[in-house]
């Protein structure tokens, strides 16, 4: 999870709060500062039509082409349906009251980029407004600061003026990458419309296609855009009927075991364990001790917890021994019994666990999980990330052109293959650890993670169909093979060299709305089903409390889950196998190395900007269950809001 590199712009979750966090107990949480519902502002000049018709004013040239186009012929028209702030009325803002009382009073003053993610949405609406910035960036900002005012219908059309007039708008990430507003703009409106059908529109036909934009490169993207329309709808046209499968027919099948992948003859997939369909819902899992780190050589993080034993009972700490702090009281009452983890990730509909590196795992542990608790593994080889079996000086970081470490990492492969290739529990085979963000470090300066694909980024997608080959060769049961990719960067590279991969896997970090174009994008350039190998979301925030930052990390979950099974077999895209939510624990010891950092402390620094609650990746609590203030670690768990809706979405989609 650290040194990532994101694709996605910043922006802060919705502000929707349900009233007061309940723990399985029924108890309260302990009393914090009052919940703050989103601060609605009125618009002093709104436009004459909540959806602009454009055609009344204007054409729609060379739509669904690269030379896409909207050329207004009635300006006037056009900015009084548009209504203040809505492209191309910038003028009308500069006339508010609101606005000139503002600046009287200085509120307005300083960078507009810290008028992001404050909790005033109105001095965020004002500041974008007004500001110097890329018409599309500009107009991005000023419908995120309505949408987190809750004035949805305002938002919606602030988006999608967008997708109208800059399809070809293009924002830079945290890492100065690029970043292409409009398809954002589209999948907003879509999460929006979808979760308030009381606003009755939907959004059809609408894309934005970037040719070229799985590189880190701008100067050769191009631009297909076709804005579709908004239309109105009822409750009726979000039902959506599903494909038929057994109509449809079988294409492809690969496995010949317990684990096999189908593909239809529509393009769809779907994986099935034991002849009974699979959609992966899995956790990383890694229930470490307070005070450990990989930084100091103290801790493991891929295996330690499947040995622990702190208290010295013969039985594993976190999976058997760990028990529910109810009521948050940081000590364990006469009614909190012991259930262990496994049982609560069982509960609450866990089927996966993702291991990121194979060796010395505990094979009578995960042989336990499997049959007590329904329990698969992705059994994982970093290939060379943070150095591991390439041989590499971590300051030159592996190199995928050097057969020397290349013969090395491979032979790590083998053996991976050879140890578990018997075993039950095998989902599927994991390559890499998002090694396309990987960078070479400079001493004194930087750590990087002691990977160097960007070296030769062709070299490292054939060494992974090479590793890919070698597998299928392995494996008797023929279980699929998957990478592990950072997002889609370089994915084009990916298809280009690795067609010996059976399943697309992708750490991504994009909000709440989902994965957006993941599944499309994936689907058009290789033609391989998705498994989402990271997801998830900090549950801290500086400008929330306690509890509205566990109600905004569950509702990034819940936008997730439901983005992923809108695209399973039978549904939209139908390519999407499902996701490894990152992940159960907080951990730590993720902020980095001390002495800037503690590993005893629950460091409440963001090691980078993504798409969270208020715009921090926090490292150290990503878990969907707190350890609390640390102590009777590592068996005491808090478990947050988002365990439970988590659990509630899973059992309304049953499979």
């Amino acid at each position: 999870m650290k040194h990532r590199l994101y694709l996605s712009v910043l922006t802060m979750s919705l502000i929707v709060f349900f009233g007061s966090f309940v723990v399985a107990s029924g108890k309260k949480v302990e009393k914090l500062p009052e919940k703050k519902a989103p601060e609605y502002f009125e618009i002093h000049t709104p436009g004459t039509e909540d959806v602009v018709d454009y055609a009344k004013y204007g054409e729609f040239k060379n739509v669904g082409t690269n030379k896409y186009k909207y050329v207004p012929s009635d300006y006037k028209g056009l900015k009084e349906a548009s209504g203040e702030g809505i492209w191309p009325n910038q003028e009308s803002v500069f006339k508010s009251p609101r606005y000139k009382e503002l600046m009287r009073e200085k509120k307005l003053e300083g960078d507009k980029w810290t008028y992001v993610n404050t909790r005033n949405t109105e001095l965020n609406y004002y500041k974008w407004a007004t500001a110097q910035e890329d018409p599309g960036v500009r107009q991005y900002y000023i419908a995120l600061a309505l949408e987190n005012a809750g004035n949805y219908e305002r938002a919606i059309k602030a988006y999608y003026s967008i997708v109208v007039f800059f399809p070809k708008a293009i924002g830079y990430t945290f890492w100065k990458t690029p970043w292409y507003v409009a398809p954002v703009a589209i999948e907003k409106i879509k999460y929006l419309t979808r979760e308030h059908p009381e606003i009755g529109l939907k959004l059809v036909d609408a894309y934005v296609d970037v040719i070229n934009r799985f590189d880190d490169e701008k100067s050769n993207d191009d631009f297909i855009a076709d804005p579709g329309k908004l239309v109105r709808a009822t409750s009726k046209d979000w039902i959506v009927k599903p494909v038929d499968l057994k109509k449809v027919g079988i294409k492809k099948t690969v496995g010949k075991g317990k684990v096999k992948l189908v593909e239809y003859n529509n393009k769809h997939y779907q994986l099935f364990v034991d002849n009974k369909p699979f959609i992966v819902r899995g956790i990383c899992y890694s229930p470490n001790p307070v005070g450990t780190s990989p930084d100091n050589g103290t801790l493991n993080a891929s295996r330690d917890w499947m040995f622990a034993d702190y208290n010295d009972n013969a039985i594993i700490d976190g999976p058997y021994e760990s028990w529910v702090d109810e009521n948050r009281n940081e000590r364990k009452d006469e009614n909190e019994q012991v259930v262990g983890d496994f049982k609560l990730m069982k509960d609450m509909g866990i089927n996966t666990l993702r291991l990121y590196h194979y060796p010395d795992f505990n094979k009578e542990l995960l042989m336990d999980g499997y049959k007590n608790y329904g329990f698969m593994y992705m059994i994982g080889n970093f290939l060379g990330m943070y150095c591991t079996d390439s041989g590499a000086e971590w300051f030159e970081g592996t190199d995928y052109t050097n057969e020397e470490q290349c013969q090395r990492m491979l032979a790590s492969v083998e053996k991976m293959v050879n140890e578990y290739k018997d075993e039950p529990y095998v989902l599927m085979w994991v390559l890499g650890n998002e090694n396309n963000y990987g960078t070479v470090g400079v001493v004194g300066v930087a750590a990087g993670t002691g990977c160097n694909v960007r070296k030769d980024v062709p070299a490292y997608y054939r060494f992974i169909n090479r590793c890919a080959k070698r597998i299928k060769e392995l494996d008797p049961q023929q279980r699929p093979v998957a990478i592990c990719n950072g997002d889609t960067l370089f994915m084009d590279q990916c298809a280009k060299y690795a067609p010996e991969l059976d399943i697309y896997g992708a750490n991504a970090y994009r909000g709440k709305e989902g994965f957006a174009t993941l599944w499309k994008d994936v689907m058009k350039l290789y033609e391989r089903p998705v498994v989402v190998t990271e997801y998830g979301c900090p549950a801290f925030s500086k400008i929330h409390n306690q509890i509205e930052a566990e109600e905004q990390q569950a509702i990034y979950h819940e936008g997730s889950i439901k983005n992923i099974q809108e695209n399973v077999a039978g549904y939209g895209v139908g390519n999407a196998l499902g996701g490894i939510i990152f992940e159960w624990t907080d951990e730590w010891w993720k902020a980095g190395p001390p002495p800037e950092y503690d590993f005893n402390a629950h460091d409440e620094t963001a090691q980078w900007e993504g798409p969270f609650i208020d715009g921090g990746g926090y490292e150290e609590w990503f878990g969907l269950v707190s350890i609390g203030d640390g102590k009777d670690c590592p068996f005491k768990r808090q478990l947050r809001k988002a365990y439970y809706s988590i659990q509630s979405l899973w059992k309304k989609y049953k499979m």
